[in-house]
């Protein structure tokens, strides 16, 4: 294996705790690299100025999305800023007359569609992301477990009180809400509520990344920006070409170019959250080259917020009491699942390390599920009106898991008002 030399930058180009090239001369990173190019015949690992770029995008931000913050929600008042969104994607920003320019810059900007563009490939790949249901939702949360290791991705939400302790479950729930939004059929369109939620979403992450760079704890030259274009681009992949591959275990039969289309469809749910990085994979070659990146150069620092953040997930999961004994039954039975969920794709060390509970026996139910599953998914792609039932059976459940854990409350995509320390 040819291995060149780490590149020489000044700190300011890349994070501190950015260790790709000093990682991946240890024998496990070799041993990945070996074992990825023998299975996928091409090497994982892209060439070094790719690396550099997104590197150098930990200290990417939202600068139209910013302008509106400072001059509305920072300069006067959240409540204001907050009404005049409101206002503007209920009747439009050419109704209002006191709309402030950078709320007018704001809209002009995701009113203008990108030149990368493919509607069918996005219409496909929100239909694909319907498609796993809540699966998705419990495979997603337990990616994200991963990422806790990270400080860019765990002092942001320790800081901000989003995923620790009580908090946790609701805010996993409005992120929930967000992901069905942002499928359902036509949710993308100018005046659908997905595409209400993405820019809302898109608000809430420059007012914690504001309030956080002003933070003390808050280490810039070892982490980068917060919620920076580089983890933003990692959260898209986390939805798109990671369950793509990895719900196969389960039955599901996704094909590449669903995978692909999955990758397009949430790059312009990305792009309407303002998440514009430098470089965005487009094929599963290239979505395989950055998963290598991201499993080599992580620093893996986060000690106990990553932990606290991981062990709080699980529990906010536990089944609340019920006086119903078909409710209690149903709500034991979505908790081991949830679990095992965690257990079957949270890398063994990882879930050791952060003293998660054991799943038991429940860890073996993808056993049990992968037959009629992927009997069902083969009838499928084989019958576009058993495609169709499916889609609607999906819809209608992950409609129904929302309303039985959110109840009628909204989501709302509000920062924390003040920061936990």
């Amino acid at each position: 294996m040819d291995v060149s030399p780490e590149p020489s930058w000044s700190g300011s180009h890349r994070p501190r705790e950015f260790l790709y090239w000093r990682n991946r001369d240890r024998p496990w990173a070799r041993a990945l690299r070996s074992g990825l190019r023998a299975l996928l015949g091409f090497d994982p690992a892209p060439p070094d100025e790719l690396v550099r770029t997104l590197a150098a995008m930990y200290y990417d931000a939202d600068p139209l999305a910013e302008a509106f913050v400072d001059e509305v929600y920072l300069a006067q008042s959240s409540a204001r800023g907050r009404e005049l969104l409101d206002r503007a994607l209920a009747v439009g920003i050419d109704a209002m007359d006191d709309a402030p320019e950078s709320l007018r810059l704001l809209f002009r900007d995701i009113e203008r569609a990108p030149e990368w563009l493919d509607a069918e490939q996005v219409e496909l790949g929100a239909r694909v992301f319907r498609r796993y249901g809540t699966t998705v939702f419990d495979f997603a949360g337990a990616i994200t477990l991963a990422g806790y290791s990270e400080s860019s991705v765990a002092k942001p939400l320790v800081l901000s009180g989003g995923y620790v302790g009580q908090s946790t479950k609701r805010r996993f729930l409005e992120t929930a809400a967000f992901w069905i939004a942002v499928s359902e059929p036509g949710g993308l369109l100018p005046g659908a509520p997905g595409r209400a939620s993405a820019l809302r979403v898109r608000i809430m992450h420059v007012f914690v990344r504001r309030r956080l760079l002003a933070h003390p704890e808050w280490d810039l030259e070892a982490w980068g920006v917060p919620i920076s274009q580089a983890d933003a681009l990692l959260t898209l992949m986390g939805g798109s070409f990671a369950p793509g591959v990895a719900l196969h275990a389960l039955g599901f039969r996704t094909s590449r170019r669903e995978i692909e289309a999955l990758m397009h469809y949430w790059r312009y749910v990305g792009h309407l959250m303002g998440v514009r990085p430098r470089w965005y994979p487009e094929t599963l070659r290239e979505a395989v080259q950055l998963s290598y990146v991201t499993a080599v150069k992580g620093a893996g620092r986060a000690g106990e917020d990553g932990r606290r953040l991981c062990q709080s997930y699980v529990a906010a999961f536990e089944p609340e009491p019920t006086p119903s004994l078909a409710e209690k039954v149903r709500r034991v039975l979505e908790h081991r699942l949830h679990r095992a969920t965690t257990r079957l794709f949270l890398p063994p060390w990882l879930y050791a390390r952060n003293g998660l509970p054991p799943a038991g026996l429940w860890t073996l139910y993808p056993l049990l599920v992968f037959p009629p599953l992927f009997a069902l998914e083969t009838a499928r792609r084989r019958s576009p009106r058993l495609e169709a039932l499916v889609d609607r059976v999906a819809r209608a459940q992950r409609r129904r898991w929302l309303l039985r854990h959110l109840g009628t409350e909204r989501a709302e995509y509000r920062p924390s008002e003040r920061l936990t320390r």
